[in-house]
């Protein structure tokens, strides 16, 4: 397995996980498909959204990929009266990962993180480690801690 950014970040850092590889070459990259094929429960695989905002700029949210984010609460989380999401070309020259590869654990930039509080429900969640095909499975508190993150209703 080739190193990604997100995975260096946490052995520096100490943090205890597990990377789960998975097979992309059907093209889904979807939250749901990803939580089929490494065969656990859609809300623990958790998606990271990016958006952006009309005065906070860019904020990373971390949901439950069995749900929708809700634009409204994600404003107010981010101290903002409206976000949108980020256009898919603006992804990566932003974060420095791709669609479906998006992890929030070392984009170019550290931006205000936000984690469904859903995530407290669970001994381990798992983010995207960085490239399509790889998760990670972490401690929700750890993934806090490291990305300086806030629990937050988001849907």
């Amino acid at each position: 397995m080739s190193k990604t950014n997100a995975v260096r970040i946490l052995e520096t850092a100490g943090v205890a996980h597990i990377a789960h590889e998975y097979d992309v070459s059907d093209g889904e990259v979807s939250g749901i498909a990803v939580s089929e094929k490494i065969q656990q429960e859609a809300e623990r695989v958790f998606k990271t959204l990016v958006t952006e905002g009309k005065t906070t700029g860019v904020n990373v949210f971390v949901i439950p990929s069995n749900v929708e984010l809700d634009l409204k609460k994600a404003a107010h989380e981010a101290g903002d009266k409206y976000v949108e999401m980020l256009k898919l070309a603006e992804l990566e020259p932003k974060t420095g990962y791709v669609h479906g590869g998006c992890s929030p654990i070392g984009m170019k930039k550290q931006f205000p993180t936000f984690i469904d509080e859903t995530a407290q429900l669970f001994d381990t969640i798992f983010v995207s480690g960085g490239r399509t095909g790889l998760q990670v499975e972490l401690a929700a508190d750890d993934l806090v801690q490291l990305v300086g993150g806030k629990y937050s209703d988001l849907f």
